[in-house]
């Protein structure tokens, strides 16, 4: 399985629990696959496509926050959830 599909199985099964949902209280969970290496060309990690500020702002990130870096990171890998499509 390469990265984006494990990345895609991470991000279906976090939105299958609700964490995407902007009224669930619970910690969003990290996107990480534990495939951590940037891609010099691209400026983003090669497992989870989130950018170095990404990376280092999760920490301290607030659920609205954690919902954007998902969506971003997400169009970056190609990846498409119904539940984080901006709305109209």
């Amino acid at each position: 399985m390469n990265a984006i599909d494990l990345l895609a199985e991470r991000a279906n099964k976090t939105c299958a629990v609700g964490h995407f949902d902007g009224a669930n209280g619970a910690a969003v969970p990290s996107p990480c696959i534990a495939v951590c290496r940037m891609s010099p060309e691209r400026g983003h990690c090669e497992g989870c496509f989130r950018t170095l500020d990404e990376i280092r702002l999760w920490s301290s990130a607030d659920g609205p926050l954690r919902r954007r870096i998902w969506q971003q990171l997400l169009g970056r890998a190609g990846i498409a959830l119904p539940a984080l499509e901006t709305p109209s």
